[in-house]
């Protein structure tokens, strides 16, 4: 083949480029295939070396960053807003910050993201025994971050009734530590949490149970006298009344700190007592 392609002239003694299996002369090679370079806009010729990325095209002595203008040839670098930068640019305009260092994330890097804050993975480790987090369940304390074994070994108390650890919440009763699922109505099993209840032999009761179980009931109203229902009571020969149903039994008059009279079952003020 001596002829040009395109041109038809002869290439005999002369410099030309092949595509497509045609030959072509340099010139017009270069009108007709030569790609624009980004930074110059000047024609890629095909004695020049072009450098691709992303379906654009540079001359070699073009391929720089676009703050510091050092050479990005074989160099890793970034690209942000169709912009060019190596690695050290990019890193001081966009990357993030290590939470713990305050260094900068290189990209490429792995990166950890916990509560809104990144950090290089070998700077994501357990506070007590530096063994790196990664994705594994940890737990926070005083901005501190720690792996379960080492939180439970170093702070965490132990549930009174199961035993085990507390990592988060828990109910203090008795200067005893409880899971909030364990603290529960040693009757019927009820959580306490937020509810009223009564303790008997170092062990809590709701009201109900406590008063099935345990409470006197009221000679006159029939119902358990517990601490809930009020301070006052008043308790005569093994029988017990609320403050307010220790009444006359045939005028209702209080008999609360008076004098009263007792008849078989009944208790009456002098007044009644005396007229029967």
């Amino acid at each position: 083949m001596t002829d040009c392609h395109y041109c038809l002239q002869s290439l005999r003694g002369r410099k030309y480029a092949l595509r497509d299996e045609n030959a072509y002369c340099v010139t017009c090679y270069d009108s007709l295939f030569a790609n624009p370079c980004e930074e110059c806009k000047q024609p890629i010729e095909c004695d020049s070396k072009d450098l691709s990325y992303k379906g654009r095209h540079w001359h070699e002595g073009c391929f720089k960053c676009a703050k510091c203008s050092r050479s990005l040839v074989e160099k890793p670098f970034a690209a942000k807003d169709e912009l060019l930068l190596c690695t050290e640019c990019y890193s001081d305009e966009y990357s993030s910050k290590c939470f713990h260092c305050q260094k900068t994330i290189m990209p490429g890097s792995r990166k950890m993201e916990f509560k809104g804050s990144s950090w290089h993975e070998s700077c994501f480790v357990c506070q007590y025994c530096r063994q790196p987090l990664g994705t594994k369940p940890l737990i926070t304390r005083d901005n501190e971050n720690y792996c379960v074994p080492c939180f439970e070994k170093q702070f965490a108390h132990h549930c009174y009734s199961c035993k085990k650890v507390i990592t988060s919440g828990g109910v203090t009763y008795d200067d005893q530590p409880w899971h909030k699922e364990c603290f529960v109505c040693a009757g019927c099993k009820t959580q306490l949490s937020g509810q009223r209840f009564i303790s008997k032999d170092d062990y809590p009761y709701c009201v109900e149970c406590f008063s099935k179980l345990y409470a006197k009931k009221c000679a006159s109203c029939k119902k358990p006298i517990t601490a809930l229902g009020g301070p006052e009571f008043v308790s005569f020969e093994e029988r017990q009344w609320h403050g307010e149903c220790f009444n006359c039994a045939k005028c209702s008059v209080s008999l609360v700190g008076q004098g009263f009279l007792t008849r078989q079952d009944d208790v009456l003020c002098h007044k009644c007592g005396s007229a029967s």
